[in-house]
């Protein structure tokens, strides 16, 4: 399978997370890849733990956090 099928797979996973609802709350670096763990969105779903091998899927992920497409975390702005 080439990198870019690898990548490609990783990227529908999470893309289909998201559009559960998941949210990401957690990014775990180690020396297997990325850890990256999903919310729920509703009740009675169970955490989702996610292995990004690829480095195109874990910058993929953290985009996606940062641009705010689902935030990890409600933001708080002062007024």
């Amino acid at each position: 399978m080439s990198a870019f099928e690898e990548f490609d797979q990783e990227r529908q996973a999470i893309d289909e997370l998201l559009e559960q609802g998941y949210q990401v709350i957690n990014i775990a670096e180690d020396l297997d890849g990325a850890r990256v763990t999903f919310a729920p969105g509703g009740p009675g779903q169970n955490p989702v733990e996610l292995l990004l091998l690829t480095a195109d899927a874990r910058k993929y992920v953290t985009t996606v956090v940062f641009a705010g497409i689902k935030p990890a975390a409600p933001v708080e702005t002062p007024i």
